[in-house]
């Protein structure tokens, strides 16, 4: 929103500059995000957080401004004819106490006339959507431009001038916050002013020209037969000012903020208006108001001033005394604060401050809704007595860093996962209940006010987030992406959920070449078993192998299991083509999630020693067929079972398939050797033999060669010629 400085030096005397107060005033958390010059004058472009209403306008900056500066701000006081200025005094003071609930449970009509020869009934009959209303009357109003002075403010602040009365209410709320409305009197039947629910079926034509159906949620004002504006939001189009009125009915209320907010919602609107009353308006502040719109007309459009303010309450919004304890400011703050200065910035701000022994009682003015606790009045403390007079000192800390249990589990696999080549990425742990279904495994657990449908359930996966921004990569031409994510992962168990941590890493497009002469190699499955089995690497264990026993969502043929010491500890492969497609996603994806929680129950491995054998190795090969159903997992099991401790690797050096068939050559059995028969394959299996103590003798190899072939012929392989 935009302020003008020299609007507040209306209300407060300020020495410092207009470059000087911004900076002042975003010290203390008003922030002005930019200073500029338009035609003749200086203004702020303000950025205020959203709990900060009561400094959404040029009086409200005023009281900061002399807060910070210690200097007085003058009083606003509408100048209304001396017949009818008896009740523009305080507000709260002026105010009936609260309505009683009858015995049916229903709030009783507040009904309030307060006049000097001109009655105007106002009837709230919801209390809990309308605390309090008032209104003023003018007669005889001559309806036209604006003067000057008020034009070009409201131009530089961004508002288009309409006529008098309507500026009237535009310049109200830049200048005390609080939103007004100007309704033609002549226009309003039955003579009175009901707030209550709107009927189902009512319509009401709003000033932008659009007709709202409404219903029994919507709270509106209305006259004694139909609504004339959505309370809060919007006026009402059949009742608003034009070049014709006469008369004009100024109305001030104070509207409840959740009430408003569904409704501006509902109706997909936003407004001034609605935007101050969602955040939390001042209560006492509707007389105030009403009198300054009033004064307004009555200088630019003239008329007459009937009657005495008419003040409706249905109810009181009161704030309890807040206890401000000298011993916390110095615990909070980290300084001492003279009990003096407490209450000079304080009181600056519109707090009523009383000395209770050494401490204090606070009593929150009702602008202030943000203000509830303690905390909340330390830091108006903090922000005005100024952040840059604390000291630069770290807080005192007699205890040790303590390491959660996993951290150098967590560091090992990111460094490593880094150390491979891929980005680390984080996604929203809120996922739809169809990737709930297809990545994860049993009932997702459901939340109970999702942001929207595609995130209305925990993550059971994070295979989902990833493919989302390997997709969203894709889409802007990126075809090159190695990303990974750890996190937790949510597993509904009926009664209760169960976090357990997972890691997901996921490729596609091609592997940058490995020097400046090499070329560009596209993933495949290997590459991703080989990145996998970099990072199992890093923990203890005894046995891993794979097999294909993996979700529905990995391709059937490229993809498999890692079991770690008998237990699995990820799945890995290609993604489904049908998935991919459903995904739209343009390029073959490579996907892993590990287990994270299985896998920290190893130890990290560390590096240890091992002195090289000054002895000579031995080494064998082996050729045999195996059936397609043979694994070399199986194989390797069979040969570690025999348990020779001189064996130093077992590995396949070469493998065929094909459909080329040898009668020449013949197996062990003398049957005729088929390299590339159905079912079948070949596979030269390498040996190394070493011992630290001796040279081994040919006798001994010859024999543990012999156990070999015979551990492989009883999986059924056959050994070639």
């Amino acid at each position: 929103m935009r302020i003008l400085p020299s609007w507040l030096r209306e209300f407060v005397d300020i020495k410092a500059d207009d470059r000087q107060l911004a900076e002042d005033l975003t010290s203390a958390g008003i922030a002005v995000e930019s200073v500029a010059e338009e035609n003749g004058a200086t203004i702020y472009e303000m950025d205020l957080t959203t709990n900060r209403v009561d400094a959404m306008n040029h009086y409200g900056v005023a009281r900061e401004a002399a807060a910070i500066y210690g200097a007085e701000l003058k009083r606003f006081e509408p100048k209304l004819p001396a017949h009818v200025r008896g009740l523009s005094t305080s507000a709260a003071k002026d105010a009936p106490p609260p309505l009683r609930m009858t015995t049916s449970g229903e709030a009783a009509v507040a009904s309030l006339r307060m006049t000097t020869g001109e009655g105007f009934p106002i009837i709230i009959e919801d209390a809990e959507g309308c605390a309090r209303y008032t209104a003023r009357i003018i007669r005889g109003v001559k309806i036209g431009p604006s003067p000057e002075r008020i034009a070009k403010r409201l131009e530089l602040l961004g508002s288009r001038a309409i006529n008098n009365a309507a500026d009237a209410t535009n310049y109200a709320i830049n200048e005390l916050g609080h939103p007004t409305h100007a309704f033609d009197l002549d226009l309003l039947e039955g003579g009175k002013i009901v707030v209550r629910r709107a009927r189902d079926g009512e319509v009401l034509k709003t000033l932008d020209g659009v007709d709202r159906k409404l219903s029994t949620d919507d709270l509106v004002i209305a006259d004694a037969e139909k609504p004339v504006a959505l309370a809060g939001v919007m006026g009402g189009f059949d009742s608003m000012i034009t070049e014709k009125t006469k008369n004009v009915l100024i109305e001030s209320a104070w509207f409840d903020p959740a009430t408003v907010r569904s409704m501006a919602k509902r109706h997909g609107m936003h407004t001034d208006a609605s935007h101050r009353f969602e955040r939390g308006a001042d209560w006492g502040i509707p007389p105030v108001a009403c009198d300054r719109v009033a004064e307004l007309i009555l200088e630019t459009a003239g008329g007459e001033l009937r009657g005495e303010r008419i003040d409706a309450v249905s109810r009181k919004i009161e704030r309890p005394a807040i206890a401000l304890r000298r011993s916390e400011v110095k615990r909070n703050l980290g300084i001492y604060i003279e009990p003096a200065e407490i209450e000079r910035i304080l009181s600056h701000l519109g707090f009523c401050v009383a000395r209770a022994s050494n401490d204090f009682s606070v009593t929150v003015p009702t602008w202030r809704l943000d203000v509830e606790r303690e905390i909340d009045v330390l830091e108006e403390l903090a922000r005005i007595y100024g952040f840059n007079k604390f000291p630069n000192t770290l807080p005192a800390f007699t205890g040790a860093v303590i390491a959660l249990p996993d951290e150098a589990k967590n560091a090992r696999v990111r460094q490593t996962m880094l150390a491979l080549g891929y980005d680390e990425a984080i996604s929203i742990t809120f996922i739809s209940e169809q990737d709930a279904k297809t990545f994860g495994k049993g009932e997702p657990l459901a939340l109970a006010n999702p942001l929207s449908e595609e995130a209305g359930y925990m993550r059971n996966s994070l295979v989902p987030g990833l493919l989302n921004m390997i997709g969203y990569n894709l889409n802007r031409g990126t075809s090159d992406v190695r990303l990974f994510e750890a996190g937790e992962v949510f597993e509904n168990l009926g009664d209760r959920h169960d976090e357990r941590r997972r890691l997901a890493f996921a490729a596609n497009g091609n592997l940058a070449p490995r020097n400046l002469h090499g070329e560009a190699q596209p993933v495949t499955f290997f590459h991703l078993k080989g990145d996998l089995e970099q990072l199992l690497s890093g923990f203890q264990h005894s046995s891993l192998y794979f097999d294909t026993t993996v979700p529905a969502y990995f391709h059937p043929v490229r993809s498999a299991r890692a079991v770690l010491d008998g237990e699995t500890v990820a799945c890995f492969g290609q993604l489904h083509p049908e998935v991919a497609t459903a995904r739209k996603l343009r390029q073959d994806v490579f996907l892993a999630e590990v287990l994270l929680d299985r896998l920290y129950r190893h130890p990290l491995r560390e590096p240890k020693y091992q002195r090289i054998s000054k002895f000579p190795a031995v080494g064998r090969d082996f050729s045999f067929f195996f059936d397609d159903a043979v694994s070399f997992e199986g194989i390797r099991s069979a040969v570690n079972g025999l348990g020779i401790a001189e064996l130093q690797s077992f590995v396949p050096a070469e493998i065929y398939r094909g459909d080329k068939t040898h009668p020449s050559k013949t197996s062990l059995g003398g049957a005729p050797d088929s390299d590339g028969a159905p079912g079948k394959y070949s596979m030269l299996l390498h040996a190394e033999f070493q011992s630290k103590e001796r040279t081994l003798r040919d006798d001994e190899v010859a024999q543990w060669s012999a156990q070999i072939v015979k551990a492989l012929e009883a999986l059924g392989g056959v050994l070639r010629s």
